[in-house]
């Protein structure tokens, strides 16, 4: 008796041993490398609880042979039946310990079974980066196990084959009752390597024993001959190549390429952007320094610096500081001092006449009886006339508004070279376009400035062109003493300017020739769509000085030369304009007194270059 129990205790004592021990696979721990693995555990009704629990036990020496870890093997697991339960996600658990804990406290769902459900679950939620999954990027292969006993109630292939197509790699197992085509839907090529069937769940250990074989291949990166550049990192089977941060792997999957951070122009460099290996620095053009956001560049303040010895002032450069003198100086060799130059003596004042230089400033001078023009630099020469000058300006909306302002301004220059007096030239002005309207008599300004602000103040009128019905009311009104007309026993000329852009839509001859036969000199000034024998039968003889065309409003300042030189009496005689005998007493002593003038001019212009002469001379003799 004593002799049997020695026998059947050593065999009592190996069923008492927990089952986990038993189903430890033998070997040393598989180092797969990092990879994410998930058991997708079938608990339908139809797995009974011994055999659950032999399951149970199954994935808790399977995680034995394992290098679980955050870098090495991330474990999930999750459960189904009619629905889907995930017992703990892949980055739940760091330690086996804590793995085995959650395995040991599962507890079966028992309904039906929803394969397909479960691959869904496993692609769409188990191996996203949310549960602990490592991104694509990272190419760490993703192993799905598919443990079930039966055939599933709803369809499989479709979902698995797009699980695959996502890169997971699916072991399919199947347990006694299982389905051999369904295990085949799921599993991933080669088949043979892929789909495993066991008799029973007491022989699952044989799977996990071919399962760990699969995952503890050869590592293929310590073997050599891979042909990475830079990174061999290895998988279950096989490796893939990896890059050094700043790098990324060419279309060759094997060589590495450095990252141009510039060229992805996401820099923010404000100037220049260099690259290196995974990195970039900013840099600034000559004459720049980069400021303290390492981007933005700013002008270097030479100037600043307090050592440019310049006599004046001191400007700034891209090559560093120059200096520059104050108005009415010249910037001497040296660079830095500055001498006084007399302005008259360059070629850029514009004075017509005669230039005048005071200090670091100049002003022109005009001939005694004519007058500085408001540019500062022109002479009057209407100075000595007296003429009574009506403008009929048209109106019509032909025109329109944006033209009619540059006729406005058009006027205003004519009046920019009359002499506007009382005792002077007179200026009237009439608009017309369906009727007649006096915007000013002559007699109500009489100062050109008066003129000229009361022309910028005309209304548009619009409507029709009637410039036959204003020519009658330039004779019958506009030349009147009334409307400040001067008698004609004065003998000023009267000069009537009309300014038409088309056909006037009424007769223009009767009224034309009544003007001329008053005395009136008629000028005519068409634009655009005038016409040519509208503007010769409102015009005074000869036609060829009396009559101005300009195909467009903008360019209608090239009439004023014209205009000019025959409104004002010194270069175009009107009708009743005395003529002079050059002979007389007054006209020889005018002529005398612009003759010396004209001399004095000459002494003092070549007594400023003399003194100019001798100073060039005077500092090439200190040069020496």
């Amino acid at each position: 008796m004593r002799g049997l129990l020695g026998l059947l205790l050593p065999l009592l004592l190996l069923l008492l041993q927990p089952w986990e021990t038993q189903l430890q696979f033998a070997g040393p721990r598989c180092r797969t490398g990092p990879l994410d693995l998930v058991f997708v555990i079938d608990s339908s009704r139809s797995v009974r609880p011994f055999e659950f629990e032999t399951m149970r036990q199954f994935l808790v020496g399977l995680l034995r042979s394992l290098d679980v870890g955050p870098n090495a093997t991330r474990v999930g697991v999750i459960q189904y039946s009619s629905q889907v339960q995930s017992v703990f996600p892949l980055g739940a658990f760091s330690r086996r310990e804590d793995m085995e804990g959650a395995i040991r406290a599962l507890v079966p769902l028992a309904q039906g079974t929803m394969t397909g459900l479960a691959i869904q679950y496993a692609m769409n939620v188990a191996f996203s980066v949310a549960e602990g999954a490592r991104p694509p990027e990272a190419r760490v292969p993703r192993v799905a196990v598919i443990v079930t006993d039966g055939r599933p109630q709803d369809r499989v292939a479709e979902v698995a084959a797009q699980a695959r197509s996502r890169g997971i790699e699916i072991y399919a197992v199947g347990v006694q009752r299982a389905d051999v085509g369904s295990l085949r839907a799921m599993a991933s090529p080669p088949l043979d390597e892929h789909v495993f069937l066991v008799e029973s769940f007491d022989l699952i250990q044989e799977f996990g024993q071919q399962f760990q074989g699969r995952l503890c291949r050869k590592d293929l990166c310590a073997e050599g001959g891979h042909g990475c550049q830079h990174q061999c990192v290895s998988a279950p089977g096989t490796f893939h190549c990896a890059c050094n941060p700043g790098y990324r792997l060419a279309a060759d999957n094997k060589s590495c390429l450095a990252i141009n951070l510039c060229a992805e122009e996401t820099h923010g460099c404000e100037h220049h952007c260099v690259s290196s290996p995974g990195s970039y620095f900013c840099h600034c053009r000559a004459g720049f320094v980069l400021q303290q956001d390492q981007r933005s560049c700013r002008a270097i303040d030479y100037c600043g610096f307090g050592n440019h010895s310049c006599q004046h002032e001191c400007v700034n450069t891209f090559g560093g500081p120059r200096c520059r003198c104050r108005e009415g100086h010249d910037l001497l060799p040296d660079g830095r001092s500055c001498q006084a130059r007399d302005l008259c003596n360059g070629v850029d004042h514009g004075c017509e006449f005669q230039c005048v230089s005071e200090g670091l400033s100049y002003r022109c001078l005009c001939p005694e009886g004519q007058q500085l023009l408001a540019d500062g630099k022109s002479c009057n020469r209407c100075r000595e006339g007296h003429v009574d000058l009506v403008l009929l300006v048209d109106g019509s909306k032909s025109v329109r508004p944006q033209n009619f302002e540059l006729v406005k301004r058009f006027v205003n220059q004519i009046v920019d070279f009359l002499d506007v007096s009382p005792e002077g030239t007179r200026v009237g002005l009439v608009q017309f376009s369906s009727r007649v309207r006096t915007e000013f008599p002559l007699g109500r300004y009489g100062t050109a400035a008066e003129v000229k602000q009361a022309v910028l103040a005309v209304e548009y009128m619009e409507r029709g062109t009637m410039t036959g019905l204003a020519l009658r009311h330039m004779v019958e009104h506009s030349f009147s003493e009334a409307q400040g007309a001067r008698p004609r026993a004065l003998n000023v000329p009267r000069v009537g300017l009309v300014f038409t852009d088309g056909r006037s839509q009424d007769d223009v001859s009767v009224w034309a020739a009544r003007a001329k036969e008053e005395g009136i000199v008629m000028y005519a000034v068409g634009v655009g769509k005038a016409v040519e024998e509208e503007l010769r039968e409102i015009a005074s003889e000869p036609a060829e000085l009396h009559v101005s065309y300009s195909p467009d409003f903008s360019t209608m300042t090239h009439l004023l030369e014209n205009l000019k030189g025959s409104i004002c009496p010194e270069e175009g005689i009107g009708a009743g304009t005395e003529l002079r005998s050059p002979c007389e007493c007054d006209s020889l002593v005018e002529f005398q007194g612009r003759t010396l003038g004209a001399l004095e001019s000459l002494s003092q212009n070549l007594a400023q270059l003399t003194a100019r002469l001798e100073e060039l001379e005077n500092q090439l003799a200190a040069q020496k």
